[in-house]
């Protein structure tokens, strides 16, 4: 049986990031595998996913994991970047290294590269792709950002494995948004521009939803920026948005998203989650990651944050809503070839493991 160390932002908070190693362990758990993975959270990771959990930072018991796995996996998301800081290129080029000194395979798939701006960031990254087994991306932005590195290898373009996330049943209580005759919106906003833009803007575009007869309810996918995120603009309107908040694992995620009319959403992958339960999310892209799936999906491009006012999004949205019935058809199409191409992620892996 083959031992795989799954690496990446998993159980740091981000539900995001905890989609793309659920949908990875569904498909791979159909194999023959031991799986084993470094987290920020350990216990909650274990608690959640029943499978055995480093905490990522402690460079002792990674060693040892490296050591004990026959392959160091890395599932997905937006890892390689340097937006932030080159802190998080670094630890994942890091990784990659050590597993090869240690003679082990790297797989990275699924990766959603960029963007690198560094210098420092760029060379890492190219690192570490030119020394993986294989490399699989996301999308065709992706594969254009690690040619422009200067990596000249077979690189091939799948999808998120968010995608392989199993549609949820509904079973149980889970709550109703509804109130009345009003549909229900949820709203994924984060952090990004100067101090008190997304609030404003996200606040105004919920009192404009309201006025509309739409419920927006404000959802958490990263607890360390959002929540508090959440609060301010609740408290820019009076503290009345419902909200979701402090789920522990993607799925809870699904389960409510599936009960909402369509989700407006600057996190990538609250439009993921939507499109994997039918729901048809509207971009609003802070990221050119956001661009790309829209331009994935094929129903209509991403608004853009930069310049925008709450006022354009909202008559976007009416325009959205108007075509919802033709957008749910389109997702609906999408998501099963989303899907499929995710599972290349997957096919790749055997493949190389045979």
């Amino acid at each position: 049986m083959h031992k795989l160390l799954l690496a990446g932002y998993i159980g740091c908070g981000n539900l995001g990031d905890d989609a793309i190693a659920v949908g990875f362990m569904n498909a791979a758990h159909e194999g023959d595998y031991d799986l084993m993975m470094l987290s920020g959270n350990p216990d909650l990771t274990y608690n959640q996913y029943k499978v055995h959990s480093i905490p990522r930072r402690d460079g002792g018991a990674v060693d040892k994991a490296i050591d004990a796995c026959d392959v160091l996996v890395f599932p997905g998301g937006s890892i390689f970047q340097d937006v932030t800081s080159v802190g998080s290129v670094a630890y994942y080029s890091k990784l990659v290294k050590k597993a090869k000194s240690k003679g082990k395979k790297v797989v990275l798939l699924g990766q959603g590269v960029g963007p690198l701006n560094t210098f420092f960031g760029k060379r890492l990254a190219a690192s570490a792709f030119r020394a993986a087994d294989v490399v699989t991306v996301r999308d065709p932005s992706s594969l254009s950002a690690i040619k422009a590195l200067g990596v000249h290898r077979p690189v091939k373009v799948t999808a998120d494995c968010a995608f392989l996330m199993a549609k949820p049943n509904n079973t149980g209580d889970t709550g109703s948004f509804q109130v009345g005759n009003m549909r229900t919106v949820g709203i994924s906003a984060r952090p990004h521009g100067g101090k008190g833009e997304v609030v404003a803007l996200f606040g105004e575009l919920c009192q404009l939803l309201y006025k509309a007869n739409f419920l927006p309810v404000l959802i958490e996918m990263d607890k360390n920026e959002d929540g508090p995120l959440i609060q301010e603009i609740s408290n820019s309107q009076g503290g009345k948005i419902p909200d979701v908040r402090k789920l522990n694992n993607p799925i809870q995620v699904q389960e409510r998203i599936s009960r909402m009319e369509a989700v407006i959403a600057m996190r990538l992958h609250a439009g993921i989650l939507a499109a994997t339960v039918g729901v048809p999310p509207m971009m609003v892209s802070y990221d050119p990651k956001v661009d790309a799936f829209a331009r994935q999906l094929g129903i209509g491009n991403a608004v853009q944050f930069k310049g925008a006012t709450a006022k354009r999004i909202f008559e976007d949205f009416t325009r959205f809503m108007k075509d919802r019935d033709r957008n749910v058809a389109i997702i609906e199409k999408k998501r099963d070839e989303m899907s499929a191409a995710a599972l290349e992620n997957i096919v790749v892996l055997r493949e190389l493991l045979r």
